[in-house]
């Protein structure tokens, strides 16, 4: 098989474009998440510890000279990438949790096989068929 078409059959399989399309809604969530702890978390958190923006917060090292820029330990941007990894790790837990639950409730229903129905179908019915009949009760005195 040549590389092509070899790489035509790998590329075409269910489970690398399932991938693909994984990881296309993944980093436009992770875009979303940003945003939403951007723009609505961390203004009010920053409010609440005193009016602090903590994209802004580092410790300069070593000043700007001349034509080279400063080096800043900017601790802020990484405590704002702390954040939107843990909601980006909760959202994924919950769903993972509801998928969870899903199939143990699919689990929990039982399945009735066809074959099963029928077997116990025809062994009622062989039960039925061999019951002793019921004595008559004749008598007599009756003619027929």
């Amino acid at each position: 098989m040549s590389i092509v078409n070899e790489f035509k059959a790998f590329a075409v399989k269910g489970n690398v474009v399932d991938m693909a399309v994984g990881i296309i809604i993944g980093a436009a969530f992770g875009k979303i998440v940003s945003s939403f702890v951007g723009d609505v978390i961390m203004p009010p958190l920053g409010l609440l510890i005193g009016g602090v923006d903590f994209s802004d917060l580092g410790v300069t090292l070593r000043a700007a000279q001349g034509d080279a820029p400063a080096v800043v330990l900017a601790y802020g941007k990484f405590i704002q990438t702390v954040i939107d990894f843990l909601i980006v790790a909760f959202a994924i837990f919950m769903g993972v949790k509801a998928i969870n639950r899903l199939k143990r409730e699919e689990a929990k229903a039982p399945t009735v096989n066809k074959q099963e129905v029928l077997l116990s179908e025809i062994r009622d019915l062989l039960k039925e068929q061999n019951k002793p009949a019921a004595p008559v009760n004749v008598d007599p005195n009756k003619p027929f």
